[in-house]
């Protein structure tokens, strides 16, 4: 069986939790990685995990790459994707997780740089077409070169939402995330002009935010445009977040049958 390559540009948070992953994949193969750090750094931010622990794996670095379970792979430090080069590594799709990219513009780089499939790893700035798996994936085609993965909380609220929706109809709904500590919060109180609350240290407050998640929702399912709002807030923990959904309902219906709806959507259509 032939192995999807893939490259990853951004080595952050979500690249190297999608590097983890794709290594125990049997048909990806990381054929590239770019991020604005040394190797022998990316290296080590790969193998201890604060969060998630200790990669169970042989890391090593020979010639400049990064020799992962002995599959050498390519690094680069490029600021420009058009520079990457993805074509002389066979990278087919790229996984664009720098959070600089949210364009079909910019994104559009990395075609130009040989790749055939670029997904962005959060929600796109402009009309670049958006897809949560279970949800509204069916409804892509293979003329999308350039695609959406949503964010974190839209993956959540998205499926939760189509289940309420499909069989009970959702007349409007208010969001709440409660949302792990992010790399964008201070450690100590610190300037923060555009949020004044979000310049609060993050491991001593509870800090009310906004998100993007329901209107992102509607992207998805988007006979829920204007039906939702949401709000989000920040708590002192390093990982796991939950979104609590609260609607008004077309149709009549009961806590015992909700859950049972629910049930059986992670059986069925939502299932894994």
């Amino acid at each position: 069986m032939a192995k999807i390559k893939i490259g990853i540009n951004g080595f952050g948070r979500i690249g190297r939790l999608v590097f983890r992953v794709a290594v125990n994949r049997p048909n990806i193969e990381v054929v590239g990685i770019n991020d604005l750090i040394d190797v022998d750094y990316m290296a080590y931010m790969l193998r201890y995990d604060t969060v998630h622990g200790q990669f169970k794996g042989t890391i090593d670095i020979k010639d400049g790459k990064l020799v992962v379970n002995g599959h050498p792979i390519r690094v680069t430090a490029e600021a420009d994707p058009a520079n990457l080069k993805w074509n002389e590594v066979g990278a087919e799709y790229v996984v664009e997780s720098t959070g600089l990219f949210l364009t079909k513009e910019k994104a559009e780089a990395h075609i130009k740089a040989g790749a055939k499939r670029v997904i962005m790893s959060a929600p796109s700035k402009d009309d670049t077409p958006m897809f949560v798996y279970g949800v509204n994936h069916k409804k892509y085609t293979k003329d999308l070169a350039i695609i959406s993965n949503a964010s974190c909380t839209t993956n959540c609220l998205a499926p939760i939402a189509k289940v309420l929706h499909d069989n009970f109809g959702i007349v409007e709904g208010l969001m709440t995330t409660v949302h792990a500590t992010t790399a964008t919060q201070k450690t100590v109180d610190g300037p923060s002009k555009k949020d004044w609350r979000g310049g609060r240290a993050a491991a001593a407050n509870i800090i009310p935010s906004s998100t993007g998640a329901a209107k992102a929702v509607t992207k998805v399912i988007p006979e829920l445009k204007g039906k939702l709002t949401g709000m989000s807030f920040r708590v002192p923990t390093v990982n796991v977040s939950v979104v609590d959904l609260t609607c008004r309902l077309e149709k009549a219906t009961t806590y015992d049958e909700i859950k049972a709806t629910m049930k059986a959507a992670s059986e069925g259509e939502l299932k894994g």
